[in-house]
């Protein structure tokens, strides 16, 4: 149950003294509805209907007075009071269910906040190896099972300290009698614990298929046009009718047991009050006045008690996603980059010498003896254009997410003018980086938030200039309306290449000293490609420039071009020069695609 105290812990440095208010208010509450029910026997009494000896009853002594004035004043005062504390008692309750609604959906943000936070900060490893399906089912669906779990437990407290004070008002009445039927709620308590121990279960099927269920939605929305154009249609309405039958079969399960325990409660609670005024009247020699206030109030108090069972069996089938949430909260603190994300006095890097990597060793899985890189020595001069090439799985992508940053090395250093990249400069190199890549990405919003996203300060004419950079302002221009129109999920309304020259524009916009490209052209036709290595050799000496490249002919005109092979460079030098080594595998992919250009 510590998850559960995780949580309560929470909900109080959140909430703060208002927790205290709502608890103060409900037991404001339960003691007016003490007192109405105190207020039953006199109002009987006095009605004549039937004729009660209250004698010898606590508190009742107070309305002594009451049988001296006349009937006509007597009831009418008895029922205005009792009115007044009904009133008085729902004022309350509806005071109480608006904080605890405040409460908990404020609770809910927070948790959602932190959440996201620590997501959003922890590495590029911690992302390689989290699905992002499961991580939206996190910020979806597990986040907002625990916090319901706050709801379960007000719930929980509320009808706890209406128990205590309705016993206590009922000690007072008669010891000996709720003595017995305490005993009698305990025995039902001892016997209801597998439900809850079924509860705990069933939450952890659940919270397995709500999992399953998101990832392989997500997997076939985002593999749809491969579903679509190979005829899979079926077998994905297969896998997802059989997912659905289970989650189905839960919810039955669950409901089944829930309704089970409910009714076995009701029927041994209807048994044991039998007993009990049996018992109440034959042994404990009640009078007809203690009788019929303990009557009322048990008969308040055992659906309470049931309130209490259905609260634990729901924070019980909770306690899964408890657990989910402190666990990836934990996972993303530990894999946090930096903490001073946000500060204002952080600038972006300006690089005057280069980038280095010293005898850098870097794998993505420490279990395994490969690398994916391996032995890395080299320097990328500033303000000036290195191409990186080599057989798809060579480390291209790997080398350049280890000069942003992404990837930490295992050995060696990577120095930006000969400073160790670490967490002090980290975000200051981030914030110079202007990254494309191969897979554009683009929100579902218009062509303007899209590019302002990235530098919120540009003004109209600075997003042409940067959309004339890429090629992009012709298309763009003929759009119905213009930087205002929607592009859709991911910018499907537009072609790759269009998508591409969005992303590049927007890399532009921002900048910066640092222009990465990562296959940025691949989308591209022949004219609109050379327009942009037009427009990137303008760039040369105002920027560094590293470009991840198969096409070579894009390269010719880089500063330096770096060979990868299974993680390890095998050649650096010019373009010119690497092209003359006749037995070179630069040499080899260049004769490659020259004959299959002539094909």
């Amino acid at each position: 149950m510590k998850e559960v105290f995780y949580f309560v812990k929470k909900l109080h440095s959140y909430s703060g003294k208002v927790l205290y208010l709502n608890l103060l208010g409900m037991i404001m509450m339960s003691l007016l509805e003490g007192v109405g029910i105190l207020f039953l026997i006199p109002m009987i009494s006095m009605s004549k209907i039937v004729n009660i000896d209250t004698g010898g009853i606590p508190f009742l002594g107070f309305f002594d007075f009451l049988q001296d004035i006349p009937i006509t004043l007597g009831m009418p005062i008895i029922l205005g009071v009792y009115v007044l504390l009904v009133i008085g008692q729902n004022i309350l309750q509806r005071q109480i269910s608006i904080r605890n609604t405040i409460i908990q959906h404020g609770f809910f943000r927070q948790l959602r906040i932190e959440t996201y936070d620590a997501l959003l900060h922890a590495n590029w490893d911690f992302f390689i190896k989290k699905r992002k399906s499961d991580l939206l089912n996190f910020m979806t669906a597990e986040i907002a099972t625990a916090s319901a779990g706050t709801n379960s437990f007000l719930q929980f407290i509320s009808s706890l300290i209406f128990t205590l004070i309705q016993i206590a008002l009922a000690f007072l009445l008669s010891a000996n009698i709720t003595i017995f039927v305490l005993i009698s709620g305990l025995i039902l308590i001892f016997f209801s614990r597998k439900y809850l121990k079924r509860s705990l279960a069933l939450g952890g099927k659940t919270y397995e298929s709500g999992k399953n269920y998101l990832a392989g939605i997500t997997d076939q929305i985002n593999g749809i046009k491969d579903i679509k154009s190979n005829t899979l249609e079926e077998s994905r309405m297969s896998w997802f009718r059989t997912v659905t039958l289970n989650m189905q079969n839960e919810q039955i399960d669950y409901a089944r047991m829930n309704t089970k325990s409910q009714l076995i409660y009701k029927i041994a609670s209807a048994i044991l009050i039998g007993i009990f005024l049996l018992i109440a009247v034959n042994m404990f020699n009640a009078t007809g006045g203690q009788l019929l206030l303990i009557i009322a109030i048990f008969s308040r108090l055992w659906p309470r008690v049931a309130g209490i069972q259905a609260s634990m069996e729901q924070i019980a089938i909770r306690i899964p996603s408890y657990k989910a949430v402190i666990a990836l909260q934990d996972e993303c603190k530990l894999a946090r980059e930096f903490h001073n994300v946000g500060a204002d006095d952080i600038r972006p890097l300006q690089i005057k010498q280069g980038i280095e990597c010293y005898n850098v060793f870097f794998r993505y899985n420490k279990n395994l003896p490969t690398y994916a890189l391996q032995d890395i020595n080299l320097f990328i001069p500033a303000n000036q254009m290195t191409a990186v090439i080599g057989r798809s799985g060579a480390g291209k992508s790997t080398l350049i997410d280890l000069f942003m940053g992404l990837n930490k090395q295992e050995k060696g250093e990577v120095l930006l003018d000969g400073i160790p990249l670490s967490n002090d400069n980290l975000l200051s190199l981030r914030r110079s980086i202007s990254y494309v890549p191969q897979d554009p990405f683009l929100f579902n919003a218009s062509i303007r938030e899209n590019l302002l996203i990235i530098e919120k300060n540009a003004n109209e004419e600075q997003m042409w200039k940067a959309l004339e950079f890429s090629s992009a302002a012709e298309f763009v221009r003929k759009l119905p309306t213009g930087l205002d129109t929607m592009i859709g999920d991911r910018g499907i309304r537009l072609s790759g290449g269009e998508r591409q020259r969005l992303v590049l524009a927007r890399a532009i916009l921002r900048n910066p000293t640092i222009l990465v490209l990562d296959e940025a052209t691949s989308a591209l036709d022949t004219e609109n490609e050379e327009k942009i290595q037009e427009a990137i050799e303008r760039l040369k000496g105002k920027m560094t420039i590293i470009v991840i490249a198969h096409r070579l002919s894009t390269i010719r005109n880089a500063d330096q071009v770096v060979v990868l092979d299974e993680g390890k460079i095998i050649q650096k030098g010019e373009f010119g020069q690497l092209a003359n080594e006749n037995r070179s595998m630069f040499s080899k992919l260049l004769r490659n695609q020259m004959e299959a250009s002539r094909s």
